[in-house]
Parts: C-alpha cells; structure tokens; sequence
C-alpha cells in the first residue's frame, strides 16, 4: 500500500560534493527530507533529515524508501559499467512508489552520439525518465571546474587530448543552488531542460594557466594523442569503458561540444554563475551563503 504523498524532498548523493550541498541548502531552507544513502552512517545529520538505506541497483529497497514522496533529488549513481541498469532500476523504483517529480543531474549536451562517452548513459537515462510517468527536471552540467586541479599530474603538467577545444566548466556549488532552488519549488519546473556552465569557455592552456596564476604554481598543458592518452592511462590499470570515458573527457572539450556558455545558473538562482579564478580564490564559499 502506498503512503500518502508528503512534502519531504528525498535526496540521493548526501554523502557526496553536490547532493552534499543540496541537503545543507534545503536543510537551511528549513525543507523536511529524506536522505537516502548506500551507507547510512556517512549521511550529514541535519534538521529535519531522517536517513534511510538505498541502493540504485535494488528496486525493491529504493521502492519502499520512497513510499510517500513527491519530489525527488536524482543524483547521477557512481561511474560504472552498469550505471545505466542501475539508474533504470532506480526510476522504475521511484514511479513504483508514487513519486511525483523527479530532478536529475544528466550532463551538458547529452545525446546518444555525444564525444563524451558518459554523456549518452545520461542521455538514456533522461529518455527512461520521460517514459515514467512522472514528470521531471534535467540539470544538465558540464565539466565541474573542481575536478580540474585534481587532474594534474604529480609534474604540474595536464595531460589530454583537448586541443584548443573550449569548455564552459562549472562550480559545483552553482549546480547545487540551481538543484535546491528546483527542489523547492518543483511545479515551477517541470519539463525544464538547465543547461548548467560557468559564466565563460576557457581552453585547457587556459585553465593550467588559471591554476598557474592563482596558486603559484608551474601548470601547464600537454595536448596528447589519442595514442598518448590511452597508453599514459594505462597505469592505472582501468577496464577499457573506464579508459574510453576518461579520454572522451578531453576529445569532447577538442570538439567544441562542451563550449557554449549558458545563463541558467543566474537565472534560476539570481547569482551570476563562479568563474575558474574565483573558484580558485576561495571564491565558492559565497554561493551557500
């Protein structure tokens, strides 16, 4: 029997960056919510949160964790050979239990012939939630511009096969107040489409040169071959969908795919979008004020 509906907002990802974010801005919002999460313990304790346990992959675990509400905080499940399946599985579950709504980080110009091998995953992923029955949201991010320093190698040099290519990266933080202000009020929102970008489109020179300026440091950037990728990500030792979706990164920056620069994150939030170098600067504390 399904529970009545209530206006507890359930969230997946608490325990991560953006479904982080988004609990604490909800909690501060003073919205009630469920948080779901693989592995309770991990979850923020927060006002208003109770925390239950979750799996994309187990239908009917999600369904009976979803008894009862509306509108749901979908957060894209660990990269995987199966994340598909798993995504499936989960939105089977959520229209099971009667949700209503459902937002849902995919990424930046999904399609099913996207550069980025990931990107077409979301794609699908977004094409199963249309055919649910509940209504939706998609937030479409690109590249978050906090990864960027953490794919620098231990030489100051970073590595990829991105040419001249530009892309439009984004703070995590921005995502996360555009996915709270959506959450809040959802009926406002159905049916969007946000394509989520930083208030400019910077080259991969551009971006160690960033890093370079405001941290100090010697970065710079090596425009490999597609040879060159594949064998210097072999240390690593990563199945061959992994080494596909890690090189696509920069052939998908080298394409202009991941250019265009988008005013979502102002106009949902009413706060200019965080560039690179504020980023860098500390400049990502402001936006949960």
């Amino acid at each position: 029997m399904t529970a009545a509906p209530t206006d507890r907002i359930a969230v997946t990802g608490s325990t991560g960056a953006v479904g982080g974010l988004v609990a604490r801005r909800l909690a501060d919002a003073g919205a009630a919510q469920l948080l779901l999460a693989r592995t309770p313990a991990k979850a923020p304790r927060l006002p208003g949160c109770v925390v239950a346990p979750f799996s994309y992959a187990d239908r009917d675990a999600s369904t009976e964790a979803l008894q009862g509400i509306r509108t749901l905080f979908m957060v894209s499940a660990a990269e995987s050979e199966s994340r598909l399946d798993e995504h499936k599985a989960f939105i089977d579950a959520a229209a099971d239990a009667g949700v209503e709504h459902v937002v849902y980080t995919s990424f930046f110009g999904a399609s099913p012939d996207s550069t980025f091998t990931l990107a077409r995953d979301h794609f699908a992923t977004e094409e199963h939630l249309k055919a649910s029955g509940m209504t939706w949201t998609f937030l479409r991010d690109n590249f978050y511009m906090d990864v960027m320093p953490m794919f620098v190698g231990d030489d100051g040099v970073l590595r990829g096969p991105a040419g001249d290519g530009r892309v439009s990266i984004v703070s995590r933080a921005d995502v996360a107040a555009v996915a709270s202000s959506v959450l809040l009020a959802p009926d406002a929102h159905q049916g969007a489409t946000y394509d989520l970008t930083g208030p400019e489109a910077l080259t991969a020179t551009e971006i160690a040169a960033a890093i370079t300026h405001v941290w100090g440091a010697d970065i710079t950037f090596h425009d490999e071959t597609l040879d060159e990728a594949y064998e210097s990500r072999k240390k690593w030792g990563a199945p061959a969908w992994q080494n596909d979706a890690w090189v696509s990164t920069y052939t998908a920056i080298a394409s202009g795919e991941l250019s265009r620069v988008s005013d979502d994150v102002e106009r949902i939030t009413g706060r200019a979008a965080l560039s690179f170098a504020e980023y860098l600067a500390g400049g990502e504390l402001g936006v949960s004020d």
